[in-house]
């Protein structure tokens, strides 16, 4: 919450008063929303929002970053580090996306900016349009990264209709491929969703402990966890009694720390694949990608402090709704729910936590 407080002093009296004493009401977690359906028309570097058309120079601009580099206590100099299996790294995974690009430009920005070592954090882009690699190092050009193509006919034909046509996105699933996606020696890594920025250094994360488990994150044991399957599903011991035996809770799947060595070695990514596969014919949930997570990994989870997922600040879904923190320190805010931050912020309506996101935005014609 320090960062928070030195922050408040650029803000109202109201402003303040959420960020520093937000509502102790819990609300129920949101899914964070990807939809490309821009994707037919849109094309980098440069992109349309909408009319009027801008020329093709202004269209998507991002700022150039600031250079950030080791503190005296990393230990070691950039050319010392060699490439993606140097064991010093920390590995972090995010999604691109032509719509969400914003959100994961200020993603990286916030995580750099933030972090004690941040020439050791290399970055693992996940995309199904390869033309973004020149846009990204153009922001970040020192950068340590690599593209990665995820093919949507992966995926494609395991998605099932969702509630919302944003959930079936084949990029949603890009997470449950990261091991067969990422090198071998690659034993770690953190996944995150675009809509967030980290505001703690991101090494703490990763030093988690697993233990035994093969996934980590903050679990929300209050959340109503029948809600996200079916009647029928519970209704049908064949499905439900998957969790004979566990103690299953929510989580949330944006911020995910993965053991890749032991998801490997089990091969997670059939079992959730078997679970979209059932879903086709049997109809067991409704809610996209979170849902075959859920049933592989729920009261399977170490936990990891909240701290680092204070979600659903997107709202729950309904327009123009603003929510407040969870109470507690902050080390990640995550703008899951329909509303995000830089749509809010260039329409003029932002909601009041919307503020802290923006510092963290590289786009060249947000300010």
């Amino acid at each position: 919450m320090l960062w928070l407080m030195r922050f408040s002093g650029f803000f109202s009296a109201a402003m303040v008063l959420i960020v520093l004493s937000p509502s102790l009401q819990s609300f129920p977690p949101a899914e964070a929303i990807r939809s490309s359906h821009l994707d037919s028309y849109l094309r980098l570097p440069s992109y349309q929002l909408s009319t009027p058309p801008a020329s093709p120079e202004d269209r998507f601009s991002f700022r150039k970053a600031a250079e950030f580099r080791n503190a005296d206590k990393c230990g070691f100099t950039d050319h010392q580090i060699n490439g993606v299996c140097d064991p010093s790294l920390v590995h972090v995974a995010i999604t691109l996306d032509v719509e969400y690009l914003r959100g994961s430009i200020a993603a990286v920005h916030s995580i750099l900016q933030h972090s004690l070592c941040p020439e050791n954090i290399f970055f693992h882009f996940l995309v199904s349009d390869t033309n973004l690699e020149t846009l990204v190092r153009s922001t970040f050009p020192q950068l340590k990264f690599k593209v990665y193509y995820f093919d949507p006919q992966i995926v494609r034909n395991l998605i099932s209709s969702s509630v919302r046509q944003a959930l079936e996105q084949p990029l949603n699933y890009a997470r449950n491929y990261l091991a067969d996606l990422l090198e071998p020696c690659v034993r770690r890594v953190i996944y995150l969703d675009s809509d967030l920025v980290v505001v703690d250094d991101i090494s703490k994360l990763w030093s988690t402990n697993l233990g035994l488990r093969t996934i980590g994150a903050p679990e929300y044991c209050h959340a109503n966890f029948t809600k996200y399957f079916t009647g029928g599903f519970w209704l049908d011991e064949r499905f439900s009694g998957t969790f004979k035996g566990r103690k299953p809770c929510y989580f949330n799947t944006g911020v995910i720390v993965l053991d890749l060595v032991k998801w490997r070695r089990v091969g997670y990514t059939k079992r959730i694949e078997r679970w979209m596969e059932i879903q086709k014919s049997d109809r067991i949930y409704e809610l996209g990608s979170l849902p075959p997570f859920l049933l592989v990994f729920a009261g399977r989870v170490a936990p990891i402090e909240h701290r680092w997922n204070q979600h659903g600040l997107g709202g729950d879904n309904v327009k123009g709704s603003c929510r407040d923190l969870h109470p507690g320190p902050v080390s990640l805010m995550h703008w899951s729910g329909s509303g995000k931050p830089w749509l809010r912020l260039d329409s003029k309506r932002p909601c009041p936590l919307d503020a802290l996101w923006a510092p963290y935005d590289l786009y060249g014609h947000s300010h």
